[in-house]
């Protein structure tokens, strides 16, 4: 069996990642962590989540392993596998057993996107025990006090055959996560891009006109995220209007009506 040792240069982040707390997570982060406590992060697409996620892994100084859950995503995938190298079978951890072996952060970012044996493999990990059983080598890893499971879902986005279990929910401390109220957004996208402050509050208001478009035509509005792009094409002397298009609301919607609807939206404001 082989595990893979974590190099500084590939999980640790060297420079503070810039985020701005809006209420208490980072400290309700930090006594979790410290207690020992999985963490659930739940919230909207692009409003902050991985981003928080690092600037937490550098503000404890711990190596962050990310893993982004898809249809495909097995519970191999995470725990480890038999692989052929120079002609013979070896066993390679996956990312969560070299999170747990190194004392690692690990985030899988939309875990109700993986299949349904992921969740079930975490389990024994998301609670007093922190365990991972590897089955295929009969072996059962004991998690070091630095390792810390995080996940994180989309909870208005998720189709009921897709939300998250109680049996899995009721195992984590759960932050609740939602884009900032319009001035801190728009400190968030000058501190991010250096656009003019005016331009960004433009760029919030069309944001909570998307947003108020939700369930109306859309299935999100523009997250924090997509404004940011925006500014960054603003920034370059691409015309807002422009940006607003390319960056949000081609990014929203491929519907010819509400792509109409929301270029003259942007229109009205720049």
């Amino acid at each position: 069996m082989q595990s893979k040792a974590l190099k500084p240069e590939e999980y640790f982040i060297k420079d503070e990642p810039y985020y701005q707390s809006v209420g208490d997570e980072i400290k309700i982060f930090e006594a979790a962590y410290k207690q020992k406590l999985p963490i659930l992060l739940k919230g909207p697409t692009g409003c902050g989540k991985t981003r928080f996620m690092e600037h937490m892994a550098w503000r404890l100084k711990r190596p962050l392993i990310t893993v982004s859950c898809h249809d495909d995503l097995t519970a191999s995938d995470l725990v480890g596998r038999f692989l052929i190298s120079g002609g013979e079978t070896v066993w390679v951890d996956g990312p969560l057993a070299r999170s747990v072996r190194n004392g690692a952060i690990c985030y899988l970012d939309e875990i109700v996107e993986a299949r349904k044996d992921t969740t079930v493999v975490i389990h024994p990990l998301a609670d007093d025990r922190r365990v991972l059983p590897m089955e295929k080598v009969g072996e059962i890893i004991e998690a070091t006090p630095d390792f810390c499971l995080a996940i994180s879902y989309n909870p208005g986005y998720q189709s009921v055959m897709k939300d998250l279990k109680q049996s899995t929910r009721q195992r984590f401390v759960a932050l609740e996560f939602d884009y900032p109220d319009a001035a801190l957004e728009a400190q968030i996208i000058v501190k991010e891009t250096a656009i003019d402050l005016a331009t960004a509050h433009q760029l919030v208001k069309f944001a909570h006109m998307t947003r108020d478009l939700k369930g109306s035509g859309l299935d999100e509005g523009a997250s924090t995220r997509l404004l940011v792009h925006a500014a960054k094409l603003i920034h370059e002397d691409i015309a807002p209007v422009t940006a607003c298009k390319t960056a949000i609301s081609q990014a929203l919607t491929d519907d010819s009506d509400m792509l109409n609807a929301m270029n003259e939206l942007s229109s009205s404001l720049f």
